[in-house]
């Protein structure tokens, strides 16, 4: 059994509240991953691959407020119909880090949200924006009043078992009676007449905060959060929003300063296989076939397509965007990477979103490489050129790699 660590055994670590930004495929979340394990030490499970003490959520067009604080759901049972609270990923969070302050468990607790800028993220933090600025002792500067329904939310996410009467008044259940709530804290959250410790401290605000019906962020609950910069679809983070948040930006592979170290493990070895006769039967014995097919480092193909972007930047609105990263096509597990995903993912890409305005520069390209004088009117055209642009892509990263 796990013991809890003496006061003076706990370590102190440092909340992070973040926004990792940068273009697509670029591994945003799995640096998050990485944070969490290294600076927060946050495990992971193997088999899962899941990190403990997590709550992810995605904020889409139609995630909210409710969604992310809680709400009241319809509930049958037998021949009636009930209201339910159902606590939204932040109060979930919330709950769990207040827990683990009142145990004293030497935890940390993290909320990821992917995808920040995809939902109106003010609309859906409303009152716990104020939450967001916090103190040099990793709390938040203000708390912020919720609800007697965000309350029950919030004692639930705590794994208490809170009831409401029929007179309204909240009260928990503590071994076998129910207690209105601050009768419940006395019992459970105890004032201890030790020396003050931080802990300490931390465990008597969970207790204030909880008897107030307020809440702030704890010491133990970092934010790490996500955004797509070449989703041009997406809601505007505005300035009050940004500042509260610590910003790291995850570079966009490129040859001007190439180190095979920077290349990701998974990435390295991944081939993109060119099969000389794409109507092979694909049931014969692909190794008496292997001398036939053509294979390009997929880590080339990237720096390529990234230095043929980045060459346009005239024609390019935001080209720091509209890069990819080595994760843009992910590689079996066999770590080979087929054409037909190239001609699903990255043309549709590079004509949809990256030279939307001007097809000129792909025109450019494909008449290098094949010289011949290519014109290209529809997406269809320029889908039967993957071979050849894929081609011109590798040979121009492999100049900057070799």
């Amino acid at each position: 059994m796990n013991q809890t660590p003496a006061p003076e055994a706990i370590q102190k670590i440092e909340a992070i509240q973040k926004i990792l930004f940068g273009s697509p495929g670029t591994g945003k979340s799995h640096e998050i991953k990485e944070i969490a394990q290294t600076k927060l030490e946050i495990a992971c499970d193997d088999k899962s691959n899941v990190l403990e003490n997590t709550i992810t959520t995605v904020f889409h067009p139609e995630y909210t407020y409710a969604d992310f604080m809680g709400k009241l759901l319809p509930l049958t049972q037998g021949n009636s119909v009930i209201y339910k609270f159902y606590p939204g990923h932040f109060l979930q969070i919330i709950g769990m880090a207040y827990k683990g302050l009142i145990e004293k468990n030497n935890k940390h607790y993290l909320l990821v949200i992917d995808e920040l800028n995809r939902g109106n993220a003010s609309a859906i933090f409303g009152t716990a924006f104020q939450l967001l600025d916090r103190e040099n002792n990793n709390w938040s500067s203000y708390p912020i009043d919720i609800s007697e329904m965000e309350l029950v939310g919030l004692l639930s996410s705590m794994q208490y078992q809170p009831k409401v009467g029929d007179d309204g008044t909240i009260r928990v259940d503590y071994e076998g009676s129910l207690h209105p709530v601050n009768v419940f804290l006395d019992k459970t959250i105890k004032e201890e007449n030790e020396e003050k410790q931080e802990d300490d401290e931390n465990k008597r605000q969970v207790r204030y905060l909880l008897s107030q019906r307020k809440i702030s962020i704890p010491c133990n609950l970092s934010i790490l959060a996500t955004i797509n910069t070449s989703d041009e679809s997406i809601y505007y983070l505005d300035s009050a929003f940004k500042r509260r948040w610590d910003w790291q930006y995850i570079e966009s592979p490129n040859g001007k300063n190439f180190n095979i170290d920077k290349v990701p493990k998974g990435i390295r070895d991944a081939k993109l296989i060119i099969k000389k006769n794409e109507n092979e039967n694909e049931n014969e014995n692909e190794n008496e076939n292997e001398n036939e097919n053509e294979i390009l480092k997929w880590y080339n193909c990237v720096i390529g397509l990234n230095e043929i972007i980045k060459s346009n930047s005239k024609v390019i609105k935001r080209i720091e965007d509209k890069q990819i990263g080595f994760w843009f096509v992910k590689p079996e597990k066999d770590e080979n990477i087929s054409l037909e995903k190239i001609k699903d993912k990255v043309m549709f890409y590079l004509w949809d979103s990256v030279f939307s305005r001007d097809k000129r520069p792909l025109e450019e390209a494909l008449s290098e490489r094949t010289q011949q004088d290519i014109k290209l009117i529809t997406y269809a055209d320029f889908v039967d050129h993957t071979e050849d642009f894929i081609k011109y892509a590798h040979e121009k990263g492999k100049s900057y790699t070799d």
